[in-house]
């Protein structure tokens, strides 16, 4: 008997049609579930650290950093990525990268190849790294083996112009509709002279890294404006900002496509020297480190606020990843 009309009796169609059948009523395979995994630096002690977004299940797999600040994660790759600052009078700052759970950890910038790495941003489609180095003035990129080494932003240079915190490069993020690059000059503490300025992420043609045509100040008079995250569906721009109340120690936003551009929104309040902030737009939160060591989350407009964990360190640099 034939499994159906269009079978035959012969047993190779019997058994061609049975595999047939048994293929077709498999279930499909279940997609791997994926858990929320935040990755945190701790500057004082050179760890970094990961755990759950309530701050469950902390592990430690990095140690002996030199002064970590940023962090990135390439979860499709499997990486991390971090920037340490070294000590700025040495110029012997570094960028490393290392497997998820902290293995294969390599040298990718090697020491004096940046001066003082700050926040760092992947641009996994195109294959890139951004940074700021705070204290060599200047916005940089790499490709994600630390090969290509370009800067795009130069503020300053030598030992006077150093000095000068104005032109302290700290924060950074990219718009990859618009091609365009965000950063921060953090300025003196408590100086009111931060600011948040875009440039197109190719120099123009013409034009150096020193001397830019179009790079735009979007907003100045901050009090220290330090890291960036953009909220690339909504198009908003987020930073955390130091220096003090009431805009200061602060989380704040604002769109990036409104003409003219409107007064920032403060979305968070009463950090102890906010630094680290991480975006997970699909469940409408953030994640926020404070220099008094305590990781904050709450909802993209800053309401419920939570601070889950505390005394824990000098935290600077915060990523979130879909693990």
């Amino acid at each position: 008997m034939s499994l159906d009309r269009g079978v035959t009796a012969n047993p190779d169609n019997r058994k061609t049609a049975m595999v047939e059948l048994q293929t077709k009523s498999k279930p499909a395979p279940a997609s791997k579930a994926t858990v929320g995994r935040l990755f945190v630096l701790e500057l004082n002690a050179g760890r970094i650290h990961t755990m759950n977004t309530d701050g469950t299940n902390k592990k430690t797999i990095a140690n002996d950093c030199s002064l970590p600040d940023g962090i990135a994660v390439d979860t499709h790759a499997g990486h991390i990525y971090w920037t340490n600052m070294g000590v700025p009078s040495a110029n012997d700052g570094s960028i490393e990268r290392a497997d998820l759970d902290g293995g294969n950890r390599r040298v990718i910038v090697p020491q004096g190849a940046t001066h003082t790495p700050k926040q760092i941003h992947l641009d996994r489609e195109n294959g890139k790294l951004y940074w700021c180095d705070r204290e060599g003035m200047r916005v940089m990129r790499c490709d994600l083996d630390g090969s290509q080494l370009e800067t795009l932003v130069e503020t300053g240079r030598g030992d006077v112009d150093r000095r000068d915190a104005t032109k302290w490069c700290v924060g950074i993020t990219i718009d990859p509709k618009r091609r365009q690059i965000y950063w921060t000059q953090k300025g003196p503490d408590n100086a009111g002279l931060g600011r948040i300025l875009r440039a197109n992420i190719e120099i123009p043609k013409g034009d150096s890294a020193s001397n830019r045509s179009d790079i735009e100040v979007l907003f100045d008079h901050l009090p220290e404006p330090i890291d960036l995250e953009l909220d690339l569906k909504s198009r908003v721009l987020y930073w955390t900002d130091r220096g003090n109340p009431p805009r200061g120690n602060t989380v704040n936003r604002v769109p990036i496509d409104a003409m003219p551009t409107p007064e920032p929104e403060i979305v968070l309040t009463d950090l102890m020297e906010g630094i680290g902030l991480a975006l997970d737009v699909p469940r409408d939160r953030m994640f926020v480190t404070d220099f008094a060591g305590s990781i904050y989350s709450a909802h993209l407009d800053g309401s419920g606020k939570r601070n889950f964990l505390f005394a824990q360190g000098n935290l600077t640099g915060i990523a979130y990843a879909d693990i």
